[in-house]
């Protein structure tokens, strides 16, 4: 696992093979073990992702808390063990688990097994490289046209909005795709 500051938000990504005959009883009981983790303190959000194609049954569970200690006392707690004596029961093989914070959850590939994150100096270049051009459109077009009608405070408001937004959802997935291979070099053991 990997050092996470207490007073930063923490993600753990969890992999999971799972037997074919049981997909859906495990999606079942996995919605049921996400509706516990959100009775806990600090629980920002968890959701399951299904395979994709090829995946063979390899979905991937992520819960987010706003701090380490948050997560790991849902982490060690007898609620989430109770789940997972059931759980184990539908899943083949080994379960994967990576706790990340911070620029590491852009930097998560969806259709890999759970991998180290890149080095730092990797990620913030690449983030600047996303960043760079969204600010420069941004302040080209969105800042002078809301800043005719709205407050400075409201532009930058809604322009970091759309930024953060266009990097989560649109600019990362593509640098890290198409960057994969600089970012995520082949090891040879």
């Amino acid at each position: 696992m990997s050092a996470v500051s207490p007073a930063n938000p923490a993600t753990v990504l969890i992999t999971r093979r799972v037997r074919r005959e049981r997909i859906a009883e495990f999606e079942r009981l996995m919605a049921g073990m996400t509706a516990c983790a959100a009775q806990f303190p600090g629980h920002m959000g968890g959701f399951l992702i299904p395979p994709e194609a090829g995946e063979q049954g390899c979905y991937r569970n992520l819960f987010a808390f706003d701090t380490q200690a948050h997560l790991d006392v849902w982490l060690q707690s007898a609620e989430r063990g109770k789940w997972l004596q059931q759980i184990d029961a539908l899943t083949i093989g080994d379960t994967a688990m990576r706790v990340m914070s911070g620029l590491e959850t852009w930097f998560a590939l969806p259709t890999q097994r759970t991998r180290t994150p890149p080095p730092r100096w990797k990620m913030a270049l690449v983030t600047w490289m996303g960043i760079f051009p969204l600010v420069l459109l941004m302040s080209a077009t969105v800042g002078p046209v809301l800043g005719k009608w709205v407050a400075p405070t409201l532009v930058v408001l809604v322009t970091t909005g759309l930024i953060t937004s266009a990097m989560t959802w649109l600019v990362m997935p593509v640098l890290v795709r198409l960057l994969a291979s600089w970012l995520y070099p082949p090891t040879h053991d």
